[in-house]
């Protein structure tokens, strides 16, 4: 059975449920399709108890301890979950909160969830056979650390299943106006992801340079052969801005990916960046964001 098959099989079964609760009783019978204008609630265009709160609640007051609905009658977006990295890189973290955001990003298909080295086993585990990816973070959140140090934590990172690495540049190198070392410093960590297949963005942390920084940073990056430029760690002194993303667009071109995250925590702050030309989004509210794209209140999540 196909997926629109399902759906409606779904929906006939809670409607059968709902009939015999009373609450279609008196109706005309069933039309083909789900969308039958008032006929239960004034000004409602669908049937299905799966997106009417009025229904589910009947069902649930006939004894119903669980609802559920598949991704097209929950309403989520799917082009707003694949722009999102599912991401928690707070360091007091526990196993059960890796879990939750694992169990969140195969829920609403988010394009990967990104922790800290030391998850990335138990999140590779957590999401084998999915389509979500496994993102870590690299020489985080300074950037400071040696070239070495960088290219080992990140084999030691892709050995254990990571598939996208986000390493931080040399942020201080970059200020200083030592180009090639920053370069190489991508350069290396480029190598050792492309060589197991997986891909790099690099955390320019913009809230730390002027434009013109944030331009040679993208632009070396792209010399370097990354694959994404990236605003912030979400631990500088601020984050994204369209600004940054349009100044990311406009250096590295239409070849690279760019990704905003820090300080994206609802749905309208998600297309602007994505207005503005980023093309992935790291954020930590992404479940508030991809219920806000199916109607849900904004500041409501209903995440586990």
């Amino acid at each position: 059975m196909d997926a629109a098959g399902l759906d409606q099989l779904v929906a006939q079964i809670g409607e059968e449920i709902l009939a015999r609760t009373g609450l279609l009783a008196g109706l005309p019978p069933r039309a083909e399709g789900l969308n039958i204008p008032d006929v239960v609630c004034p000004g409602c265009t669908q049937r299905c108890p799966q997106v009417c709160e009025h229904k589910a609640k009947k069902i649930v007051e006939a004894g119903a301890c669980r609802l559920s609905a598949s991704e097209t009658l929950t309403g989520i977006d799917p082009s707003i979950a694949s722009l999102i990295d599912h991401t928690l890189l707070r360091p007091e973290a526990t196993r059960s909160d890796i879990l939750k955001v694992c169990q969140e990003a195969c829920k609403y298909n988010f394009a990967s969830v990104c922790i800290n080295p030391y998850w990335v086993p138990l999140v590779a585990a957590q999401l084998a056979g999915s389509p979500v990816k496994v993102c870590t973070v690299i020489g985080f959140p300074l950037g400071a650390t040696s070239t070495e140090a960088k290219v080992a934590e990140a084999e030691a990172a892709l050995r254990v299943g990571a598939q996208e690495i986000d390493m931080v540049q040399n942020i201080g190198a970059l200020r200083g106006g030592d180009h090639d070392a920053v370069r190489a410093d991508i350069a290396a960590v480029a190598a050792v992801t492309h060589r197991a297949g997986a891909i790099l963005k690099v955390i320019l942390e913009t809230a730390l340079l002027d434009d013109n920084q944030k331009t040679m940073a993208s632009m070396l990056a792209k010399m370097a052969k990354a694959d994404f430029v990236k605003t912030s760690t979400g631990f500088g002194p601020s984050g994204a801005t369209t600004h940054d993303v349009e100044l990311m667009r406009m250096a590295v071109g239409p070849e690279m990916g760019v990704k905003a995250s820090g300080g994206i925590r609802t749905l309208d702050d998600l297309k602007k960046m994505a207005a503005a030309g980023a093309t992935r989004i790291g954020a930590s509210a992404s479940v508030k964001i991809v219920e806000a794209s199916a109607g849900k209140p904004e500041g409501v999540s209903t995440g586990y």
